[in-house]
Parts: structure tokens; C-alpha cells; sequence
């Protein structure tokens, strides 16, 4: 059993389900591509934890690429203007690209990263999203792979965070309102 953090409500998904759910994932991207080679590219910083463990169950040969793309500075609530912090540092022309988000909200940041990278004329784009919420207004954003549909709760744990804190947790929290509510006012 996870030990609960204070902060957090209640557990989500706990550290069993995500390694199940990761193994999963992993064996599905291996057999979509068999044969072939990827590139896959980290939205940091909430997807990197992810990335880790998927990249280990994806039997395949692949590279590692990160980029920090934000929409949300400070806040709790999507800015609306996405900025790319830290590009690709490798030419992914002709290459198989898998994007792995940790969480599909918006769909704002994912949505203009995709669209971003395809100018750059890869072979294809795919993502693999940990986490999807169904949210009023989501942005159009095609996931070949989805870990769990999330409710539009504010959670913490496996590398999604609340002001920097809560990353490390081994399992996927809701986030006490009381931690983040005096933020939103």
C-alpha cells in the first residue's frame, strides 16, 4: 500500500497500476512499430519520470530528446500562450517521432508542440499520453496511447507537480484543495 503524502486527498493510480499501465504501453508502442527505429521526445518537466520507465519497456531502438514547452508560468490555469522554453537539439526529419506528455488537459501546449515538430518534416508524429482528461473545450489532439482517463481534479505524483512540489510521489494524488486554492483566487 502507498503511503499517502498529507497534501493529498486521495490516491488516483497507485504505484502498481502505473508500472502495469507503463508495461502496457511500452508492449503496444513495440509491436506498432517493429522494425523500425524512434525518437522519442519528453515534455519536461512532468513527463520525464514517465519517459524513464516507458522508454525501458519499448523494445525497440530508440533516441531520447526533451523539450520544455509551458503554457501555464506561475499558475494553476493554462496561460493560453504556449512559449518553447528548450527545443529538440536533434534533426528529426524522416524520423518516427513519439511525443510522451504526462497529461492531457488543455491540449493547448500539446496541440502547438505537435504542429511545431511537424514543420521540421518527420516521418510521423505520434504521442503517448500518461493521463487524459476530458475537459470543456480540449484542443484537437489525436493520442495513439492512452495510460488512463483522468478526472479534472488537480493531481500531483509521478512527475506532475504543484509549484515544483509533489514530482517524486510514486503513485498519482488529487492535490488537497486547501494547497492550491488561495493560488487561484
Amino acid at each position: 500500500m502507498d503511503q499517502i503524502h498529507p497534501d493529498v486527498e486521495r490516491i488516483l493510480f497507485s504505484e502498481h497500476d502505473l508500472k502495469a499501465c507503463v508495461a502496457r504501453m511500452g508492449q503496444q508502442i513495440t509491436q506498432d512499430y517493429a522494425g523500425q527505429s524512434l525518437f522519442v521526445v519528453s515534455v519536461l518537466r512532468g513527463a520525464a519520470i514517465f519517459m524513464a520507465d516507458l522508454v525501458r519497456e519499448i523494445k525497440l531502438p530508440l533516441e531520447m530528446d526533451y523539450m520544455a514547452v509551458s503554457s501555464y508560468g506561475d499558475g494553476v490555469k493554462t496561460s493560453g500562450v504556449v512559449r518553447v522554453l528548450k527545443d529538440l537539439t536533434d534533426d528529426i526529419k524522416g524520423r518516427h517521432v513519439l511525443i510522451v506528455e504526462d497529461v492531457l488537459d488543455s491540449g493547448l501546449t500539446l496541440r502547438y508542440l505537435m504542429d511545431h515538430l511537424a514543420l521540421r518534416d518527420p516521418a510521423s508524429i505520434a504521442v503517448a499520453t500518461l493521463l487524459h482528461k476530458n475537459v470543456p473545450n480540449q484542443a484537437d489532439v489525436n493520442c495513439r496511447y492512452i495510460g488512463f482517463e483522468c478526472p479534472d481534479e488537480f493531481i500531483v505524483g509521478y512527475g506532475l507537480d504543484y509549484a515544483q512540489r509533489y514530482r517524486n510521489l510514486p503513485y498519482i494524488g488529487v492535490l488537497k484543495p486547501e494547497i492550491y486554492s488561495s493560488v487561484e483566487a
